[in-house]
């Protein structure tokens, strides 16, 4: 040893593609965002280490809490490779909280967790205004989350995004399969579109055995030849990253105006058959009327290019169903007026009839 000190440049945190200014930065942006989903009950804001809610003072009744999570799928892929990302987090909000919609259970708040290869304030507060937007329309609050920067593990501009809703409902008044009855009504909810699931079989089929480009927007004169229904200004990757319709405010004001839902599925990865059997007893069975409901142009456009069967198409996709409440038969004319009052489409498609716990699609 010459007693010299050898020196060499110190490594960052920056320099292993974290940015910490970004995060504060994007923390920052997205504060008023957060601020405005704030409800009864939500006891100081996001930038602390846990969200702090009082049910004492929230603006609802019920003595059981029901929590979902979930996430976006590949339909953040979608999102990224069209550099669209002010509606996925709305889908985010959807996919959670339709969940707990089914239980009859009313959302308190939600948070969110984000993570992405390289953070842009930018981006990541249009996501994030997504999920507030969601909240809002659903009157629940956005009471914390999560944003986190992994360099190296996905491509910049890409990124993932999930989250979970509590929600409340009292103990006696909890939809589900107890409550199901022989020759009670299925009625279906309309989804003008894919929604967030089964985007990985349509993304193979659109851009994955074709020439077609998610941002191509001279891909729209195929869609609409091969579809034939016209998708106005609108390519096929922007048909295909329409978000989700949330169910929760119309299913909501239908049981504030007297009707008795008994059961209800939210129609997500699994289709029709996958989730209306989760709220069947063993002993009864839900006959589904296809011919009830014109699927939407996107899905026949699918099965046509993809040569799908028609039972894939059933197990993948909603099929133009997004929600399927189950109603005394008595109460299936209400319902369906209420629901076409509230904006949606709704149909009778089915019935309960004796059965083993499945679901016939006819």
């Amino acid at each position: 040893m010459n007693g010299e000190m050898k020196t060499s440049k110190s490594s960052t945190y920056e320099e292993a593609g974290v940015s910490i200014d970004a995060g504060e930065r994007a923390v920052e942006s997205i504060k008023q965002v957060v601020a405005s989903t704030k409800i009864e009950g939500v006891i100081g804001g996001i930038g602390g280490f846990g969200g702090l809610f009082d049910l004492t003072k929230a603006q609802a009744s019920g003595s059981v809490l029901v929590s979902s999570t979930d996430g976006v799928g590949t339909k953040s892929y979608l999102a990224s490779s069209l550099r669209k990302y002010d509606t996925i987090g709305y889908d985010l909000v959807a996919m959670c909280v339709d969940d707990i919609t089914v239980l009859g259970a009313k959302p308190l708040f939600m948070l969110d967790y984000l993570s992405i290869g390289r953070l842009d304030p930018v981006v990541a507060t249009e996501i994030v205004t997504g999920v507030a937007n969601g909240c809002r329309d659903v009157g629940a609050a956005l009471l914390g989350g999560e944003m986190a920067e992994h360099p190296g593990s996905m491509p910049d501009g890409h990124f993932d995004l999930a989250g979970f809703v509590v929600g409340i409902v009292d103990d006696g008044a909890i939809w589900g399969s107890h409550r199901v009855r022989l020759g009670d009504a299925l009625i279906g909810v309309g989804s003008p579109n894919l929604r967030s699931n089964g985007l990985s079989l349509a993304r193979k089929i659109v851009f994955g055995t074709s020439n077609l480009h998610e941002s191509d927007s001279s891909s729209v004169e195929e869609f609409q030849s091969v579809a034939r229904s016209p998708f106005e200004n609108s390519t096929i990757g922007e048909t295909m990253l329409e978000p989700s319709i949330l169910y929760y405010p119309a299913v909501s004001k239908l049981v504030d105006a007297g009707v008795s839902v008994r059961a209800a599925a939210h129609i997500t990865g699994g289709g029709i058959p996958g989730n209306l059997n989760r709220v069947l007893p063993k002993n009864l069975t839900a006959e589904v009327e296809t011919s009830s409901w014109t699927p939407p142009p996107i899905f026949s456009f699918l099965q046509e290019k993809g040569e799908v069967e028609s039972s894939e198409m059933f197990r993948v996709f909603n099929m133009g169903i997004g929600m399927v409440l189950v109603v005394d038969q008595a109460e299936k004319t209400t319902a369906i007026e209420h629901l076409i009052q509230q904006g949606h489409q709704a149909y009778e498609i089915g019935v309960v009839d004796s059965g083993d716990g499945t679901v016939k699609i006819k």
